[in-house]
């Protein structure tokens, strides 16, 4: 494993990570402004919790790495979280499409050096 790898995959889950974990703070402690955004969005606001949930013990499975499974279905969730994030911002044509399309590079940029890392 090169140090490259494992220096590149840190860089992009730390930020990946941090990403998440503001985005989960605010989604609690900002919830009248979060609920607003996702009515605007088009979205029920009684995910907004669940989703901060998932969004913690996303980064929770990836970083410990104590299950392939979880992990794996971590990456999934927050690729398909990002997606629809992005296309939703996209639709509405908000202009805030971007933190949602540079987490989604991130994602991919973790995953694909985490492959790497455990070969």
């Amino acid at each position: 494993m090169e140090k490259r790898n494992v220096i590149i995959y840190w860089i992009a889950t730390g930020l990946l990570s941090a990403m998440m974990l503001m985005s989960a703070s605010m989604y609690i402690f900002k919830y009248e402004m979060v609920s607003q955004t996702f009515v605007h969005l088009g979205f029920p606001v009684y995910i907004i919790y669940p989703l901060a949930v998932a969004k913690i013990l996303g980064i929770i499975a990836i970083l410990t790495k104590k299950s392939q499974f979880l992990k794996e279905w971590a990456y999934a969730g927050f690729f398909f979280d990002f997606v629809l994030a992005l296309s939703a911002h996209w639709l509405v044509n908000d202009g805030e499409f971007v933190p949602a399309f540079v987490a989604l590079i991130l994602l991919i940029v973790s995953y694909r050096f985490d492959k790497k890392m455990t070969f």
